[in-house]
């Protein structure tokens, strides 16, 4: 007797967002970044769609989770730098999810409750309305990590390395969720970590072995400056940075596997992306808040495990920005975008245009032709800008940033990634100066912004 295959009903798609802190979009080895080995990243950029081209709008830490949460720029949602608390009262993207019938949970790093301390309690109220949270508000300790919530209010301290155990509460609340066919209801879950973000102490796990990255090995960006005591820090940073990202690597290959096991992978969206990048001595900046390539590009794959069903595979030069993801994601299980939300829908570039879901998406000609970008208050940390500043990102890679009331920088990132040319002040470029210039008002128009730009005409 021959044996017969069983299918499953159809069902409504799941979506995950898995995102750490300060991952750079370049620090993945399908990037070409020979530091680095992501095979599990690199496996679901290879089933799904990469947005190679993406953008963190404001590179720190709470604007751009407020950004995220809520689909609405910093100066919009009122989170506008680190710390800020984000108003309970602004709708975020739990609660589409929510009316459509959806478990929504989130796990790990939240920054959005107007606090920079690890002990800050964040209530039950300002839980951006997920019905499942277990989390923190900030913490710089990735070996000392308490969580709380849903499971128990007073914190409690995880056993092992942040990521690791983060991930393990994060998979044991789906298995437990998914259950039997009976019971089953489509979720939206989120996985925030702080690991890759400094201080760059890897982990160290027997069973894995240690970080397999020595700071003699390093090569760094050709824009890292050839100082002694620039390219020593520089080698030491990023050695731990890698070996941080490479056991993000592996909980997501953790994530893929558990999806499989409990029979959800073809219909569950995986959405991978960062807050921001990291400077990590690339022009002798570190951390976050400029508006250099390695702090404001972030790696952004939607895929599934597997390929799974009307998923589109490839990349697109489409920037997609903080206030992009939340419509995006509700595209992805066809929930009407809200009205509050500002950002674009490129849902459709990653499902089948011959799939029942794809009718309905916006078109593509419709899409932004840029992604606007904002420091909005003065920044005065070590070994990185010290002034506010808003740039343009073109689709076409052309870059441009002011300062207030003084043009700054203009790259072309497609011919220069490094940014080592920078052409604000050279005449034989004032045509694309002036159309990214008019692009920049533009922007800070539209979305209510209040910013001095300068006069840039050469008469």
């Amino acid at each position: 007797m021959s044996e017969q295959f069983s299918f499953r009903p159809v069902r409504k798609p799941n979506v995950i967002w898995v995102f750490g802190d300060q991952h750079r979009a370049h620090a993945l080895s399908y990037r070409g970044d020979p530091n680095v080995f992501t095979p599990n990243i690199d496996n679901l950029a290879r089933e799904g769609m990469r947005f190679d081209c993406a953008v963190s709008g404001a590179p720190w830490c709470s604007p751009f989770r407020g950004a995220l949460l809520t689909g609405t720029y910093p100066h919009q949602n009122g989170v506008t730098q680190t710390p800020s608390p984000l108003d309970p009262a602004i709708p975020t993207v739990a609660m589409p999810f929510n009316d459509a019938g959806y478990h929504t949970a989130y796990v790990g790093k939240w920054h959005v409750d107007g606090s920079n301390a690890r002990e800050n309690y964040v209530p039950p109220e300002r839980r951006g309305n997920f019905q499942y949270w277990m989390g923190y508000e900030n913490n710089n300790n990735q070996n000392e990590c308490y969580v709380y919530g849903s499971e128990g209010e007073t914190p409690r301290r995880l056993a092992g390395y942040e990521t690791d155990s983060l991930t393990t509460l994060f998979l044991d609340h789906l298995v437990d969720h998914v259950g039997g066919e009976e019971d089953y209801q489509p979720f939206f879950a989120v996985l925030s970590v702080q690991p890759p973000h400094n201080p760059f102490v890897p982990p160290t796990n027997p069973d894995r072995g240690a970080p397999r990255i020595h700071p003699s090995d390093i090569q760094l960006r050709r824009n890292v400056p050839d100082v002694p005591w620039i390219s020593e820090r520089a080698a030491l940073d990023h050695a731990g940075y890698y070996a941080m990202v490479e056991n993000l690597d592996y909980n997501v290959g953790r994530i893929r596997m558990a999806l499989k096991d409990m029979g959800v992978d073809r219909e569950t969206y995986v959405i991978f992306f960062s807050d921001h990048g990291d400077m990590l001595w690339s022009h002798a900046q570190t951390g976050k808040s400029s508006p250099w390539e390695e702090s404001v590009r972030i790696p952004f794959v939607i895929g599934k495990v597997g390929g799974g069903a009307n998923m589109n595979t490839g990349s697109t030069d489409a920037v997609i920005n903080h206030v992009d993801i939340a419509p995006t994601t509700l595209g992805l299980c066809g929930i009407p975008v809200p009205e509050g939300m500002v950002g674009h829908d490129y849902s459709g570039h990653c499902i089948s245009s011959n799939a029942a879901e794809f009718k309905g998406k916006p078109d593509r000609n419709a899409e932004p032709d840029s992604a606007y970008l904002q420091q909005i208050p003065r920044k005065m940390h070590s070994h990185t800008v010290n002034k506010a500043w808003r740039a343009v990102v073109m689709r076409d890679g052309w870059k441009y940033a002011c300062t207030p009331g003084n043009d700054w920088l203009l790259f072309n990132t497609a011919d220069d990634p490094c940014e080592q040319a920078n052409y604000v002040y050279n005449r034989a470029f004032q045509k694309e100066k002036e159309r990214c210039h008019k692009r920049l008002a533009q922007w800070i128009e539209d979305t209510g912004d209040d910013f001095e730009l300068p006069d840039i005409r050469l008469e």
